[in-house]
């Protein structure tokens, strides 16, 4: 990440954008049988989308883009006049028509805060390497989500390459650090699309889950720190994992693996997890585009996540850079041994 223009500044997210539909219901129903929805919320959903929402919250001065594709529908509009409310350049955030805007269902167990997601994926699974145009842009850092949700993006060549791959390339050599995001969708190539991504990539992120499915065997927290270390040595990008009792980074090529615990937030305040990993990657990058060590990025990234917890929707919780860094203050941190 050296050769990053120091005049470069903001953020560029591409991939997954998403209208969400939060339900708060009052337990996991068994199949067959019923349970009530509480309450009904519309908000953002995506990496992507949830990211430059977090951002103009956390940090609203800081530039923040998109690039994706949305149908031509009523979901699209209140995308983008949400765009336009939360000051989101959407130049690269292209309607195709024909196609529905991609929606979730997201399911959220009041007592718990649990969530399950039913999805359909729309435009997002037309987006490909010819819709990202880095020549414009000043933005110091690119985020890439979701692996495992693009279909076009995912597609293996015959190389082992993906288009996912290709465009986390471009961003580099047009001078962003690229970051990418998977998430926990079973696919049976997911080693392969994600070790692709490694190869490119300058941070790539995971949860214990998807670990476990590129490195072959379960990860826990006994474990985190070797498996960091193994994800930073596939390929040229730093791996960052998070769990919900905290998050490790290592470097690429290093076996150093750093650690921080999660916020002890108190289970009375925390509404619903929908969104906290990207949360999570909200802060950890922005520690990245301030030029911050990893464990200043780490901390800030688990005080980020912490503060999304405090509401049902993704980004509704996350609050400014400051507020953030005091809930960790207030209720410290997790030990990781």
């Amino acid at each position: 990440m050296s050769n990053i223009a120091p005049q470069r500044r903001g953020f560029l997210a591409g991939g997954n954008f998403i209208v969400d539909s939060v339900k708060i219901i009052d337990a996991w129903p068994e199949q067959d049988t019923l349970s009530h929805i509480l309450e009904i919320r519309r908000c953002n959903g995506g990496g992507p989308y949830n990211f430059l929402k977090n951002l103009a919250r956390l940090d609203s001065s800081m530039p923040r883009e998109a690039c994706g594709l949305i149908g031509a529908d009523v979901d699209a509009d209140w995308l983008i006049e949400d765009c336009r409310l939360a000051e989101i350049d959407i130049v690269q955030l292209r309607v195709r028509e024909g196609e529905a805007t991609s929606v979730t269902d997201a399911m959220t167990v009041a007592s718990t805060g649990r969530r399950t997601f039913f999805h359909a994926v729309g435009a997002n699974a037309l987006l490909g390497a010819a819709d990202f145009d880095f020549s414009q842009t000043q933005a110091r850092v690119f985020l890439l989500g979701y692996l495992m949700l693009l279909d076009t993006m995912d597609r293996l060549a015959a190389d082992g390459s993906t288009e996912a791959a290709q465009v986390l390339r471009r961003a580099r050599e047009a001078g962003l650090i690229a970051a990418v995001d998977c998430v926990s969708t079973p696919n049976p190539r997911f080693r392969e699309i994600s070790l692709a991504a490694l190869a490119e990539a300058d941070v790539f992120f995971a949860n214990e889950i998807e670990a476990g499915w590129i490195l072959g065997r379960k990860v826990d927290l006994a474990s985190a720190r070797i498996a960091v270390s193994e994800l930073a040595n596939l390929g040229r990008a730093d791996a960052v994992l998070h769990f919900p009792e905290g998050a490790f980074a290592c470097r690429s090529g290093s076996t150093e693996a750093f650690a921080q615990g999660s916020v002890r937030l108190p289970s009375a305040e925390i509404i619903g997890a929908t969104g906290a990993g990207d949360a999570f990657a909200t802060g950890y990058l922005y520690g990245v585009h301030e030029g911050w060590s990893v464990s200043q990025a780490l901390l800030c990234g688990v005080c980020v996540a912490a503060q999304s917890l405090t509401d049902a929707t993704p980004s509704g919780g996350v609050a400014s850079l400051a507020d953030c860094m005091k809930l960790g203050e207030i209720h410290g941190y997790r030990t990781l041994d």
